[in-house]
């Protein structure tokens, strides 16, 4: 969730109201689609990838090394996951072929979704579970945990009968009510030493060619609850910048951009601009002068510019985001999305623009960079 700062010239430490984790489990299925696996499931908790299956590999690959040793001690979680890849798999080939047939549809990509879990808020002890489905990047089915009832968009509502006479292996109130908070907080005692820890990220301006806006690119900092925006003399530019997703990097970490037009902007004035991160938790701001001569770009064929790690792919299919970056959602019709804790990572299943991380940039080293200290016109030079 990113933060709006009421009063941007006196910056405050990113917090967020409320401490809330979350275990969230996301599946993918497709049919018409040769070159990958026809199911993907991921799991990740507070926003870190956790576990992966696919179809291919039929069992689970452990991403978290404080999870390897949790299994040690506990094996019989790993046969569960296992298990549950292998059930959700033959559930959601059947779905696809069910609704195909249902909406009398023959041929071509279709996809599957279910994103399910539960969230935990720390400062009340709640906790809330949730179960959703898309077809085709649209919103499909839910359940209510309220009501104890599936919910149907209009798309859904004919295909009502079908699903609740047929589909109660996708309905388990147990899992969601029970195993899932049981196993959120056992997570997070045992994934602690990561899951609590803050990594301050590299950034660099970037720019495609010399009349493309400049980017500023944050990656490497963790964990994802961080804000990155464009000022000019002091206050938060809303207008002539484009906000890029939160994106995650293969080793855990998290990456995120905020492009600036500058076209309008006269080279002396140049100056007067800086682009801002900030970090929940974290007591300094990261302050990147707007300098023409720190700005890196493949314009040219300059050897600096990290083109493997800023790229904004417009891919045809949805399925390449899930498995190169392990996260996928749809966007809801109202033009609202559902967020999985305080990640942001949005698909559009009709036109798939997918920033996906590569590698991310291997020169750690920043230029022209500050730290601002969480105090009116204190600076100081370096990194924390």
């Amino acid at each position: 969730m990113k933060i709006d700062f009421l009063k941007l010239s006196d910056l405050k430490p990113l917090v967020c109201p409320t401490v809330k984790h979350s275990l969230t489990y996301f599946v993918t299925a497709s049919s018409g689609l040769q070159t990958f696996p026809e199911f993907v499931a991921v799991s990740m908790i507070d926003g870190a990838e956790m576990g992966y299956c696919d179809s291919d590999i039929k069992t689970v690959e452990l991403r978290q090394d404080w999870l390897r040793t949790l299994i040690k001690f506990a094996p019989q979680e790993l046969e569960w996951h296992v298990n549950r890849c292998i059930v959700t798999h033959q559930l959601t080939k059947a779905v696809i072929e069910d609704i195909n047939l249902h909406f009398n549809q023959t041929g071509g990509l279709h996809i599957f979704q279910e994103l399910s879990g539960c969230e935990w808020d720390e400062e009340t002890g709640e906790f809330d579970g949730y179960d959703d489905f898309g077809y085709d990047g649209e919103d499909f089915i839910s359940f209510s945990m309220k009501t104890q009832t599936w919910l149907y968009t209009e798309q859904a509502a004919t295909y009502k009968h079908k699903w609740e006479s047929g589909k109660d292996g996708f309905k388990d109130t147990n899992f969601l009510t029970n195993i899932c908070p049981q196993w959120l907080k056992t997570f997070l005692i045992y994934g602690s030493s990561s899951l609590q820890r803050t990594d301050l990220p590299s950034v660099s301006l970037l720019q495609k060619t010399p009349s493309s806006p400049v980017s500023c690119h944050a990656t490497g900092f963790y964990p994802d609850k961080a804000d990155l925006f464009w000022r000019k003399d002091g206050e938060q530019l809303h207008e002539d910048v484009d906000h890029g997703e939160i994106l995650p990097n293969k080793d855990g970490t998290f990456q995120m951009r905020v492009d600036l037009n500058l076209s309008s902007v006269r080279p002396e004035d140049w100056s007067r601009y800086d682009c801002v991160f900030q970090l929940s938790g974290v007591k300094n701001h990261i302050i990147t002068k707007l300098d023409k001569d720190q700005i890196r770009t493949n314009w040219g064929g300059d050897p600096q510019f990290p083109v493997a790690a800023v790229i904004g792919a417009v891919v045809g299919l949805l399925l390449l985001a899930a498995c190169i970056s392990g996260l996928f959602i749809w966007r809801k019709k109202n033009n609202e999305v559902f967020q999985v804790s305080s990640q942001e990572t949005i698909v559009n299943f009709h036109q798939t623009q997918v920033q996906v991380q590569c590698d991310h940039i291997s020169d750690r080293s920043d230029t022209n960079v500050t730290v601002e200290e969480n105090t009116p016109g204190a600076t100081t030079s370096g990194e924390k």
